[in-house]
């Protein structure tokens, strides 16, 4: 078999190829890591969120929340402070310039991803959602491999 032939080959090569896209966006027009952009969206979402719940919701270790979440208090885009009672806890909240930011930003990156998706023909793209939601389960369903 051939590498290009192996699915798991192929699902990473496109991610990054999106991932890429994206960050070209985020990246290069704003100034964001992949990392500080994921943070940025899921803080920006929850509105207030703790360390251990975004490291849960993302696929980064503690040690890169840590680091990114550093780099976006330092730019001024997010609140970061330790809750009483877990000194290793931290929690992080958006500032009005990390929500204009992000506003900026999601409009720019929904526009480029926009432009991908809609260059696939529509039965591929329902084909798509359902095919990642599928994975999505089964992945979920064999569980951690960590356990």
């Amino acid at each position: 078999m051939r590498i290009e032939g192996f699915l798991p080959y192929r699902l990473a090569v496109v991610a990054e190829a999106l991932s890429r896209q994206l960050g070209a966006v985020y990246g290069g027009e704003h100034g964001l890591t992949r990392e500080e952009w994921r943070l940025l969206f899921l803080i920006e979402d929850a509105g207030r969120i703790d360390s251990l719940q975004l490291a849960g919701r993302t696929s980064l270790d503690k040690v890169q929340v840590s680091r990114a979440a550093s780099r976006l208090e330092d730019k001024g885009l997010i609140l970061r402070r330790i809750p009483s009672g877990d000194r290793r806890l931290r929690e992080y909240a958006i500032t009005e310039a990390g929500q204009a930011l992000f506003r900026e930003v999601f409009g720019a990156v929904e526009a480029r991803a926009g432009a991908i998706f809609m260059a696939m023909p529509s039965e591929d793209r329902a084909a798509l959602e359902k095919g990642i939601g599928a994975l999505g389960e089964a992945i979920r369903q064999i569980g951690d491999p960590a356990r």
